[in-house]
């Protein structure tokens, strides 16, 4: 089986960091063709044995910067085998959409070095493309309405906050990680279960873009947000975060109402 390569510095040193071979296995790889002739990757998890007539929740997983291209591959290298790990794979039959930006593109066009952004009035281009996928999928897959959630990591984790903004009425729950939204969005977002995790040693994504997401929500009324912050982490909370237990449990028990 091919498997998929992500290469990273460390004090100089090249490491290669891959796709796991179940990873590849069970996320099918697929590409959504827009009207226009757009084209997105992605690879979708698909419930294990599912039964005819029953409705399974939806995950859309954006992944960071460094997982960007056109191999359909590396996405799934930080963060989707929090979805098939261990127990989960039968104890949370669902959906997982895990797509590929493109290099050169971003989830949300904006820098995520910034103290601060403003949410730009259209998606990004690649975000676009997701939510067309999405309600594709609303009718082409066996997918539960009431339970779509999105999690995403640095890049994705910016994704995360954007999508939930520009679509609050969607999302059941959201779990952004190490990245920042436009707070002046938040009365928006009081209702819905976040999780937001950081680091709080991040010099990639200021530790402040979590935390201020999280007051401004909190100010506006929000009840149901939940902040995990870890001492002494950089940027790679994602780590950490997604190897929690309580995390996956948490996001699969959050359901919209009728």
């Amino acid at each position: 089986m091919k498997r998929f390569l992500c290469l990273i510095l460390i004090f100089g040193f090249a490491l290669a960091i891959e796709a796991s071979p179940e990873a590849l296995a069970l996320f099918e790889a697929k590409s959504y063709v827009n009207d226009s002739g757009d084209t997105l990757l992605y690879r979708i998890l698909s419930p294990q044995d599912p039964r005819l007539g029953k409705t399974y929740p939806l995950v859309l997983f954006l992944h960071g910067a460094g997982e960007r291209g056109s191999d359909n591959g590396r996405q799934l290298i930080w963060g989707a085998g929090a979805f098939i790990n261990g127990k989960n794979l039968k104890k949370y039959p669902c959906y997982v959409l895990a797509p590929q930006c493109p290099e050169g593109k971003r989830w949300l066009e904006v820098h995520w070095g910034l103290d601060a952004h403003e949410m730009p009035p259209q998606s990004s281009e690649t975000l676009s493309l997701v939510i067309e996928l999405l309600e594709t999928l609303r009718t082409d897959a066996a997918v539960d309405p009431r339970r779509f959630y999105v999690t995403g990591l640095s890049m994705g984790g910016y994704g995360t906050w954007d999508i939930i903004s520009r679509m609050p009425e969607t999302f059941a729950a959201a779990v952004p990680i190490c990245g920042g939204g436009d707070e002046k969005q938040a009365a928006k977002l009081v209702s819905m279960p976040i999780w937001v995790f950081h680091g709080d040693e991040d010099t990639s994504v200021p530790v402040a873009r979590s935390r201020n997401m999280v007051n401004a929500i909190r100010d506006a009324g929000g009840k149901k947000i939940r902040y995990t912050e870890y001492p002494g982490v950089g940027h790679g909370s994602w780590k950490p975060a997604y190897a929690d237990p309580k995390l996956i449990k948490w996001m699969f028990r959050q359901k919209k109402s009728k």
